[in-house]
Parts: C-alpha cells; sequence; structure tokens
C-alpha cells in the first residue's frame, strides 16, 4: 500500500493521534469491518505480506565471480600457456580460477535471504472482528481499520493503535533494542516520540508475553515498521572491501607495468640487435608469463578460506569470503548493547534499605552469587531489613527460572526472574508460603499485590512495582534497627534517582499485616498503613569477557561505539562499565533526528555512546562513520540492526540470539553471542592480512627476479637463460609449494599492540616496493650471473640453464624464510622453525627439483640435464647469501620504517 494511491487508508503518525479521529480517518468501527468491505479494501490494497524482489538467475550469481581483473589476469596467463602448448598449466590455472568462482558463489549470502526472513517473521493467523463478531484469518487477509484482538504468544500480525491493553506488554527488541517487553496503554503520545517510547502501539513481528489488547490496523504490508526496514535492507548499497579495493588497483598498475615492459622489451630486442620477430613475440611471451603473478588469486583465495576455518575454531562464522580480511583492518566497531555487550538476561545488582546499602554479585538468571555489605556476605538472619525486601521480592512474583541444557533461562517476566533469581542467591525459601489473593500487574498502577499466608500462619499484604507509585501509598517505612517509623520521602526520591543515574530499572517493596481471616485482597486494602520496605536496582549487566575484548580492541587502536534503542541513563550506565565514552554523554536518536549529515558527521567523530536509536539513525550513523574515512564493523541481533549491517563494512550478527533477518544481512555470524568473539576474529583479520602481504610480497620479486632474466637477455642481446617452458615450471612448483606455506603462518606478536592500518593506506608501502626490487635484483642478477659463467666455461647451454633454474629455485626457496616475517628477522631458531608447514613445502619443492634435474622424461620436456653434487652446492650457496643480505635489510629497515608501512 502506498501513500499516494491508498491515502484513504493511510494514518499519519497514529501514535500521536486519538482513537476516535483514528477510527474516522480508517474509515472503521469499534465492532469492526463487514466482510465486504474488508474484502473490497484488500482488493485495493493488496495482502499484508512484504513484496518479494525478483531473484538473480542462478547462472549470473555463478559467473559474477569471474568479474575481476585478477581472474581476467589469471585466464590470460591460461591462455598463454595454451598458445605455449603447456597443457598442465593451463588446466591448473583454469582449475584454480574455476575453484575461485565456486568458493564465493557458496560463501557469499544474498540480500533477498535476508528479505525473505523478515517476510517470515509475519503471523500466520490474527483474531479480527468482522460484522460484529471474532473471526480467526489468515494474517495476509489484514487490512487497514480491522479490528484485532491480542493474546498472550500471539505474534503482532500488523502496525496497530491499541483501543484496549489490559496487563499488555510487547517484547520488541527486534525492532526498538530495548532488554526487557514494553508495557502497553492506549493512551496517545507525542509526535516525536521514538519507537521504543510509543506505548499505544503494536507493531508487526512483534511477540506479545503477557496480557491482552485490541487495536486497530493502521498499516500492513510494506507499510508497517517491518516493512520499511525490509525496504531499507533492499535499498542499502554495500561497498567493496579495503582488500577488494587495494587489489583491483595494484592489478591495474602491474597489468599496465608487465604490459608496456613487454612492448618495450620488444622494440628494444627489435632496434638494437638482430633477433628474429618470432623470437622476440616468445621472449615477450616469456616475460609475461615471469611477470604475471598467476598463483597470486589462488594464494589470496585460500589464504581467506584458511582464515574462515581458523575463526570457526573461534565461534566466527564467515558467510563472505572477503569479511575475514576486512574484519581485521576495521577502526571502528559498532556495537548494539542488548545481548551483544550485555548478557539479555535482567540481574539484580543493588538493594537499599533504610539500614543499608547492599550489593549483589553474580550475573543473569543464574542462581550463583550472594548479597554482600561492604564486600562481606550477609545472611537474612541477621539482617531483618534484607529479610522483609526478599520476601516480597520472591513470594509477590510468578516467574521461575530453570537450567535449560548449560542455560538458564526464565518462565514469565524477564524482571521478576533477576528477582527469583535474587531470592535463591539470598537462599530464601519461599516454599512454605500460601497466596491467597492477587492484585495483578496493570499498566495503570504500576504494581503487583499478593495476600499471602506466611509459615507461621499470620497473613500479610506484599506489594512490589515503580517506586513512585508505592511511595504514594506509604506513610510508614522499616527502620534501619528493623522498626517502624514515619516515611522519609526525600531519602528514598534521592536513593531512586542515584539507581537511576546507573542506568538501573528500579523496583520498590512494601507490606503490611493484616487480620488473620482476611481472605480477599482489593486496592482498598493498599492504604496509607504499608510499610516501605526498600529499593532493588536491576540492569541487563554487561558480559565480562566482552570488558576485556573492548580493553584489546582500545589496545590495537580501535574505537568501540555503542548504538542502543535502549534508554540513554542505561546506555551511558553500560557504557561507563565497559570503558565506552566517559559515561555522562549520550547522543539521543532525537538529536540525530534534527541532525544534518555533514552535523552527523562530526558528531559520531566526537561521541561513542548513543540511545533511542531507530534502523535508519544506526544506517546514517554507519554511512557517516564511512564518510569519515572508517572501516567499520557493526554487529547486532535485531531486525532493526539488519540495514546497518549490511551496509557496514563488516557486518557481525549474533547467532544465538539474532534474527533471522540480522544473520541473513551479515558477513559473519558469532555462534556464542560473545563480543570477545569479534576481537578474537579482529585478530585473525589481521593476521590473515599480514600473511596476505606476505604471500605478495614473496610472489612478486619471485616473478620479478624471472622476468629481470628475460629482460636482462633481450636488452643485452644474450641467449635466453630460462626458456619460457622453464619459467612456467618455476611459476608451477613455487606456486603450489612455497608461496601457499605463507598462508598457514601464525600470528606476528604485536598483531594487536599496533594501531589499524589507514583505509586508504596502500597494500605496500615504499620499504615493501623497495624490498620487491632489491630482491629481483638479487635473485634476478644471481640466475643471470651463473648462465653467463657457465656459458664462458663451454658447457652446453641446456647444462647452463639447468643450473640457472637451480639457482632461481634455491634463491626463492631461501626467500621465503624471509618473507615469514614482513620486518622482524627471520634468524632466531624459534621463529626459523615456528612454521612446519614452510619447510615441508621446501622439502616437496626439492623433490620436484630433483624430478627436473635428474628425470630422463623432463629433459626432454624442459630441455634440462642432470649435475654433479658440487653444482648444488653452487645454487645452495647462492640461495643462502640472498637470504642473509635480505635480513641484513630488513634489519635496516627495522630502524627508519614503521611497521605499518
Amino acid at each position: 500500500m502506498s501513500k499516494a494511491s491508498n491515502s484513504t487508508f493511510y494514518v499519519e503518525q497514529p501514535h500521536a493521534q486519538a482513537i476516535d479521529v483514528i477510527l474516522q480517518k480508517l474509515k472503521s468501527h469499534p465492532n469492526g469491518l463487514s466482510r465486504e468491505e474488508a474484502a473490497n479494501r484488500l482488493k485495493i490494497i493488496g495482502p499484508n505480506r512484504l513484496p518479494t524482489p525478483p531473484k538473480e538467475r542462478l547462472l549470473k550469481r555463478f559467473f559474477k565471480h569471474f568479474h575481476d581483473l585478477l581472474i581476467y589476469i589469471l585466464i590470460i596467463a591460461a591462455i598463454i600457456t595454451a598458445l605455449l602448448g603447456h597443457w598442465i598449466d593451463t588446466s591448473v590455472i583454469l582449475g584454480v580460477v574455476l575453484i575461485n568462482a565456486i568458493i564465493g558463489f557458496i560463501q557469499e549470502g544474498k540480500a533477498e535471504e535476508a528479505l525473505a526472513s523478515i517476510r517470515k517473521m509475519l503471523s500466520i493467523h490474527a483474531h479480527v472482528r468482522r460484522d460484529d463478531e471474532w473471526v480467526e484469518i489468515v494474517a495476509e487477509e489484514l487490512i487497514p481499520g480491522d479490528i484485532v484482538r491480542l493474546r498472550s504468544g500471539d505474534r503482532v500480525p500488523a502496525d496497530m493503535r491499541l483501543i484496549e491493553a489490559v496487563n499488555l506488554r510487547i517484547e520488541e527488541s527486534a525492532l526498538t533494542g530495548e532488554s526487557v517487553p514494553s508495557e502497553k496503554n492506549t493512551e496517545p503520545v507525542s509526535q516525536d516520540a521514538s519507537l521504543g517510547d510509543r506505548y499505544d502501539m503494536a507493531y508487526s513481528g512483534t511477540m506479545v508475553t503477557s496480557g491482552r489488547g485490541i487495536g486497530i490496523v493502521t498499516a500492513t504490508a510494506a507499510t508497517t515498521e517491518l516493512g520499511r526496514i525490509n525496504k531499507l535492507i533492499a535499498e542499502v548499497q554495500t561497498l567493496a572491501t579495503p582488500l577488494t579495493r587495494q587489489m583491483n588497483l595494484f592489478s591495474k598498475i602491474l597489468s599496465a607495468l608487465i604490459l608496456g615492459q613487454a612492448v618495450l622489451m620488444f622494440f628494444i630486442g627489435y632496434a638494437l640487435h638482430d633477433f628474429t620477430l618470432d623470437e622476440l613475440f616468445l621472449a615477450a611471451i616469456g616475460f609475461a608469463v615471469a611477470a604475471i603473478p598467476e598463483g597470486l588469486p589462488a594464494i589470496l583465495t585460500i589464504t581467506l578460506a584458511l582464515g574462515v576455518q581458523r575463526m570457526a575454531q573461534h565461534n566466527a562464522i564467515t558467510r563472505k569470503l572477503n569479511a575475514v580480511e576486512t574484519l581485521g583492518s576495521v577502526t571502528v566497531v559498532c556495537s548494539d548493547k542488548t545481548g551483544t555487550l550485555t548478557r539479555n538476561e535482567m540481574t539484580a545488582r543493588h538493594i537499599v534499605t533504610r539500614a543499608a546499602c547492599y550489593d549483589i554479585t553474580g550475573t543473569g538468571y543464574r542462581p550463583q552469587g550472594e548479597i554482600t555489605l561492604d564486600g562481606d556476605g550477609v545472611s537474612l538472619d541477621t539482617h531483618p531489613d534484607l529479610h522483609r525486601l526478599i520476601e516480597v521480592m520472591a513470594v509477590c512474583n510468578d516467574s521461575r527460572i530453570g537450567k535449560d541444557a548449560d542455560e538458564w533461562i526464565v518462565t514469565g517476566e524477564p524482571t521478576e526472574g533477576a528477582l527469583r533469581a535474587l531470592a535463591h542467591k539470598a537462599c530464601f525459601d519461599d516454599q512454605s508460603y500460601e497466596r491467597i489473593a492477587l492484585i495483578p500487574f496493570e499498566s495503570a498502577n504500576k504494581f503487583m499485590a499478593t495476600l499471602d499466608r506466611l509459615p507461621n500462619g499470620a497473613r500479610r499484604i506484599l506489594l512490589k512495582g515503580a517506586p513512585d507509585r508505592l511511595l504514594e501509598r506509604c506513610q510508614f517505612q522499616q527502620s534501619a534497627n528493623g522498626l517502624q517509623e514515619i516515611l522519609d520521602r526525600v531519602f528514598w526520591e534521592e536513593q531512586i534517582e542515584a539507581l537511576g543515574q546507573q542506568g538501573l530499572r528500579v523496583l520498590a517493596a512494601a507490606s503490611r499485616d493484616v487480620d488473620y481471616n482476611q481472605h480477599t485482597l482489593t486496592q482498598d486494602d493498599l492504604t496509607e498503613e504499608l510499610i516501605f520496605l526498600g529499593l532493588v536496582g536491576i540492569i541487563d549487566p554487561p558480559r565480562p569477557e566482552a570488558i576485556k575484548a573492548i580493553q584489546a580492541c582500545h589496545q590495537a587502536g580501535i574505537r568501540v561505539k555503542m548504538i542502543t534503542g535502549d534508554h540513554a541513563g542505561t546506555a551511558k550506565a553500560i557504557g561507563l562499565e565497559m570503558a565506552i565514552g566517559d559515561g555522562k554523554h549520550a547522543v539521543t536518536g532525537a538529536e540525530l533526528e534534527a541532525a544534518s549529515d555533514q552535523e552527523i558527521r562530526r558528531i559520531v567523530h566526537a561521541n561513542d555512546i548513543f540511545a533511542r536509536t531507530s534502523p535508519e539513525h544506526k544506517l546514517r550513523l554507519v554511512q557517516a562513520l564511512q564518510a569519515n574515512g572508517e572501516i567499520v564493523a557493526m554487529t547486532g541481533d535485531g531486525v532493526n540492526d539488519a540495514p546497518a549491517l549490511k551496509r557496514a563494512d563488516v557486518g557481525v550478527a549474533m547467532g544465538i540470539k539474532g534474527t533471522e533477518a540480522t544473520k541473513e544481512a551479515a558477513d559473519i555470524v558469532l555462534a556464542d553471542d560473545n563480543f570477545a568473539s569479534i576481537e578474537r576474529a579482529i585478530e585473525e583479520g589481521r593476521t590473515i592480512y599480514d600473511n596476505l602481504r606476505k604471500a605478495i610480497l614473496f610472489t612478486l620479486p619471485t616473478n620479478g627476479a624471472q622476468a629481470l632474466v628475460i629482460l636482462v637477455a633481450i636488452v643485452f642481446g644474450l641467449v635466453l637463460p630460462l626458456t619460457p617452458v622453464q619459467i612456467l615450471w618455476v611459476n608451477m612448483v613455487v606456486a603450489v609449494t612455497l608461496a601457499l606455506a605463507l598462508a598457514f603462518e601464525p600470528s606476528e606478536p604485536d598483531v594487536m599492540s599496533r594501531p589499524p592500518r589507514a583505509p586508504n593506506a596502500p597494500i605496500l608501502g615504499i620499504a615493501f616496493l623497495w624490498r620487491i626490487g632489491f630482491v629481483s635484483v638479487l635473485i634476478g642478477g644471481a640466475t643471470v650471473t651463473v648462465f653467463l659463467i657457465e656459458i664462458e666455461l663451454g658447457t652446453p647451454v641446456e647444462f647452463a640453464r639447468t643450473m640457472a633454474v637451480n639457482t632461481l629455485v634455491c634463491g626463492q626457496a631461501f626467500y621465503l624464510l624471509n618473507s615469514r616475517y614482513l620486518l622482524e628477522s627471520s634468524l632466531p631458531l624459534s621463529r626459523l622453525f615456528a612454521n612446519p608447514i614452510a619447510w615441508l613445502a621446501i622439502g616437496i619443492l626439492a623433490a620436484l627439483q630433483l624430478l627436473f634435474v635428474y628425470a630422463p622424461f623432463m629433459h626432454q620436456w624442459f630441455g634440462s640435464t642432470s649435475l654433479e653434487l658440487r653444482y648444488w652446492l653452487i645454487s645452495l650457496g647462492i640461495g643462502l647469501g640472498i637470504f642473509l643480505l635480505v635480513e641484513i635489510e630488513k634489519m635496516i629497515s627495522r630502524k627508519f620504517l614503521d611497521k605499518n608501512q
């Protein structure tokens, strides 16, 4: 339904309008619509379901993974090797291309899956009033103007303005981020009220946890809040990852450089020497084959895939391959509060009586912990003030807690579950209490009262609820010595304010003894004779492991920002405990709503806590951070987080408590819902990026050395030291052995103590470009020198070329040991042997090279010949010399260059 075509059935800001106004605008009645009118409206408006976007065809989804410059380079290399008749290399290269596409096809989740998962959240059936009688219909047939009944356990089938609400509470955390169900009523709220403050509305996809209600449907399908988020997800454009951007630029520069050098070499050879066109053409192909790092895309893919496997061992499930590396380059982590930084389990933290202020240890619904006073445990026997308060919280309570597998769960209200856990910690036994009468909690009263028979046979009224409502009904308080005294209202208001400033939800307790033969309980019994007992402060506590993880992020130079739908006071209190922000400032959704895009860029740079935010606010904050040049990871578990997760450079969803929509929009899913897993995944991402740079830093000089050999020969009019087919041999054996070993490198010691790399920093800095040139000259120069010396000594050209190939391979094998550490020395034995895969790769390379030198069929295929042992010693000695010279170069670089270059 669109506003333009169906304006008759659309109500602007229904939360701010009176019920009779909405009934009039929607041409409806409390007795409901007629079946005929409902059918007519359904034809105009359409069914109450979210639109299904067209899906990409399977072949298109598969072949788009070939649209990458590095893949084009691989295909060109495969064509060249096929032209040269080297079908084995052609098959290997094309196999790499195919594997890369398959991995991308399997790993990458599609946006339509996120939309489909949101559509599943819509209710299947609804109780609706038609022709003045209640009937059950398919929720898709609901239309604006329908009168719908809600009961405990129902999923709200459409957006509704509430007409009746009796003890109605609705779980809206997926939309608002609030950790407790919202208490509903029928009074209109202000126009600018945030989603979480619209207490007169029930929104599609949310869950009724208790009570009952009746509402008039104000929006269906795409015009609901859920539909609006669905549209946001569909419209959000994902950004290319830093690695993708860097590798695309790197590939373009490298391709242009190789092509330019090949053309220049061709014309130099033609102009200065007597090479034939066929010889120059073959030499140019040989140069291109030598220079193109055709194994690099495969190494990058394998490195990322290994990172995915290692991250899975730390409960981080990767859905998109490039997200592994991107997570390692983030500069800002934006986290939802509820369930991500906190446990999403309400916990009693403090108790205030007139005698003392008590603290409570333990978190969540697990009944482990104790009540302490000045750090020492206390018992109810010696603290009657505490006993009377715990009695109220335990007996005037309808919840139960129990263990399900390894999780403690609550049956009933989360807040009452926290009080039930408190009673267990206090070792309070309520089994011998007998409930006689009950006044249930109602939103209008904001308290619950019971009449109970005590273990000694006496009868007592127990009352718990909002502190202001209980203070109104109390004339007395329990004194420090357990007696009764006149209520000190000023004292309690100060205590309530102090607890509220800590972000705590505050409940109060009161009681009074009644005659032993009283059997009923009415509002008239809740008189001023009630005795005010004290306060309990409750909060959704932060995860202890998340606090440590945030400290590790700060040490690594990563800012952590909290973006939540919860109240500002709660957000500030949790932020203070977790070292996010200063505990004094929180930017609200209303402030973000009034800010321009430019102002939000300034706000998001200066602040770390954002409260009462909507899905649009979260999305704008992520976009503002990206506009400031940040690499953003966004975490969340609710539907309201999905658009921001999709837009972020890395979207991280909670696997246990996260909605399916959030998981489908995310790049990474945390199997344990633990922020600490993000920190470990960031460490793994940084390691992967290091290993990618090591692979590039190893591959380019080895290819550069091979290209240099061809270039020198053509420029100086020499016999080619290596034939194109011999270059292909070296490329193949080195790519499948040495370069691959770098994907298994462990983390370097300082990986989480260095700041994140600058988002615009090149993948290779000046120091590493220098090393590429330096090593290319070392290995290439040694290879040409050995070849020329052997020719000068009169050895056959096949012998000289075999010596050149051996020198080239040995130089690369020793350089692998250099490349295992970017700037740190590789000489200590603890580092030299830290990666057994590297030594296994060298062993496999040695076996292949022995085959190259001594197998007769290899002599025929590659033009090689057998060598005596002493000639091997020459190549090994040259390789060792290259290793030591590169270590000297690294030592000099450490003194003058930063590791982040």
